[in-house]
């Protein structure tokens, strides 16, 4: 099983910060995504809305488990190439000093057929590489 957990402080209230990091159309700032949106049969957003990704080598279909504006929202992989055993992954805003810390966790692990121990180590190290890319270009868009 992986586990990534990247966090950041960005200086800006939390409303903002969560609207950004919430909008799938913000996860092509990630070096791997090519195109991000809801999903044409998604309601958008909140608990339920379902958001797609292709990237280099990937695709990904994602529901909203949990919606909770502008504290945390959960989200589970339930499609993807290749494949995840996604254990689910949440991000967390909460006031810090300076703006608001974000807390990004994610668990899955490959299955066999799609990579297995192989693939969890390849992106073990891609991951949190894009998940800090996507927090570096919300400071940039939010901190003024």
């Amino acid at each position: 099983m992986v586990r990534l957990h990247v966090e950041r402080v960005i200086a800006a209230m939390p409303e903002p910060v969560f609207d950004w990091i919430a909008d799938p159309a913000n996860l092509v700032t990630a070096p791997m995504i090519l195109r991000a949106g809801w999903a044409a049969d998604s309601v958008e957003p909140g608990a339920g809305a379902v958001r797609e990704a292709v990237g280099t080598g990937v695709w990904l279909r994602e529901q909203i488990t949990e919606y909770d504006r502008p504290h945390r929202y959960s989200y589970l992989i339930v499609r993807s190439f290749p494949a995840f055993g996604h254990e689910g992954g949440t991000v967390t805003l909460s006031a810090a000093t300076g703006g608001t810390h974000v807390d990004w966790v994610s668990s899955y692990s490959h299955p066999l057929r799609a990579g297995g121990a192989a693939l969890n180590v390849i992106t073990a190290r891609l991951l949190p590489w894009n998940f800090e890319a996507i927090l570096a270009a919300c400071a940039r868009a939010l901190e003024r």
